[in-house]
């Protein structure tokens, strides 16, 4: 990884501030995808998804019932308990999470909130070399405690530890079609797949390309770009450090790995240890090599600003920098709070904003699934304390039906 300090670094750092995903260059083929499952439904989804998802010709899109129950037979132990404490840390978290009824009474006026779950989403979960369980409980495990009635999941080609996890969750639908055609028949339905309320989960370009074109139509989470890893110490052990971020970095050859130190001796180790844990693993290599740097501070609070203004997917910093860090997806504090322990089974979730987006939201949590609706009861002395108030600012704005709304009730308004 590239050391760099004074203007270089301060670059970097602007250059990551203004980050984001340029979707033009693909945009006009994910919507042609798009289009054709709204226009044709089942008969574009089945055609994208065999030439795509390896969706056999005679193999339904829903998988059969039998076949989860049948992947958790044939599971092994090893996978069971795994499965079983990570979705036990997950579910303890959701529930400290999600959010409260409360009502609150006075001069006649009783207003609150109540909470009602969304009644149907969409968990999208990558396919790839491996089966991406985790991401699987991380999407469906805080819908489960938000109280969603209908949760489908997506997932192109699922192997049986993912049909596995499923089951055990006790997820009943869920379907062998992945990329742009998975959002859009999720968010439109289709002959085999109802539409839902709401998509979440992470997924290549073209799934966050078809995420934004659906969003006017289907709610979504966020969308997401390459893993991001920042690591803000002045002080601790290079192996740590150099670990973390290439965990990350192994996610994608197009990772964002920046550790920020004010040392320039911790700097030159933890570089020479990203090497050497770099030199069997491919595709971290290329992401540390391509885009990762180490960048060397003035100070703490420059490190500390500088980790801000990049508003990181992950980020671990000491205990006593925590409360300076404003913009993160998931902040990991001190030298055993490995990444990787976030990214299983910790309990917080590891579906998280990337390209900056941590700027003005968190990573996906209980809240994605509720809706928090208002709920406000007058008495007639409680609007005749504020009748006149009401009907001089509708007067205020031009809206006299307003006014005429409370008057009709509180005549001396």
């Amino acid at each position: 990884m590239r050391i760099l300090s004074g203007v270089p670094a301060m670059r970097l750092v602007c250059k990551l501030e203004g980050r984001g995903s340029n979707f033009a260059e693909l945009e006009p083929r994910v919507r042609t995808i798009v289009e054709n499952i709204r226009r044709k439904g089942d008969r574009a989804l089945r055609a994208y998804s065999q030439k795509w998802d390896g969706l056999g010709a005679e193999d339904k899109i829903q998988v059969p019932l039998a076949q989860l129950e049948a992947a958790w037979d044939l599971s092994s132990p090893q996978l069971r308990k795994a499965l079983q404490i990570s979705a036990a840390n997950i579910r303890r978290f959701c529930e400290r999470q999600k959010p409260r009824e409360w009502t609150r009474n006075g001069n006649g006026i009783s207003a609150g909130q109540v909470v009602r779950p969304l009644e149907s989403v969409g968990c999208y979960v990558p396919g790839g070399r491996h089966p991406l369980v985790s991401t699987l409980l991380m999407t469906v495990i805080p819908a489960q405690v938000a109280g969603v009635k209908n949760i489908r999941v997506a997932s192109p080609n699922p192997q049986n530890e993912m049909l596995a996890a499923a089951h055990m969750l006790g997820v009943r639908e869920i379907f062998r079609i992945g990329g742009a055609q998975a959002v859009a028949a999720l968010a439109y339905g289709t002959s085999s797949v109802p539409r839902v309320d709401k998509i979440v989960g992470p997924g290549n370009l073209y799934v966050t390309i078809a995420k934004k074109l659906v969003s006017f139509d289907c709610a979504i989470d966020f969308l997401a770009g390459p893993t991001e890893v920042v690591i803000v110490a002045s002080r601790g052990r290079a192996e740590f450090i150099a670990a973390d971020l290439v965990a990350q970095a192994e996610h994608d050859p197009d990772a964002i790995p920046i550790f920020i130190t004010t040392s320039k001796s911790l700097a030159r180790q933890a570089s020479i240890a990203v090497k050497q844990l770099t030199d069997h693993n491919a595709v971290a290599r290329q992401s540390t090599d391509h885009n990762g740097a180490i960048l060397l501070a003035r100070s703490r609070e420059e490190a500390l600003a500088w980790a801000n203004r990049i508003a990181p997917e992950h980020i671990t910093v000491e205990p006593t920098d925590l409360p300076s860090i404003h913009n993160a997806g998931s902040i990991f504090v001190g030298d055993y709070s490995a990444q990787a322990a976030g990214d299983y089974a910790s309990g917080p979730n590891h579906v998280l904003p990337t390209s900056g987006v941590a700027r003005f939201r968190g990573g996906l949590s209980v809240h994605d699934f509720v809706k928090v609706i208002t709920v406000q009861q007058l008495s007639k002395a409680g609007l005749h304390k504020i009748s006149k108030t009401v009907a001089f600012l509708a007067e205020t704005e031009g809206l006299t039906a307003h006014a005429h709304s409370i008057r009709v009730r509180c005549p001396r308004a």
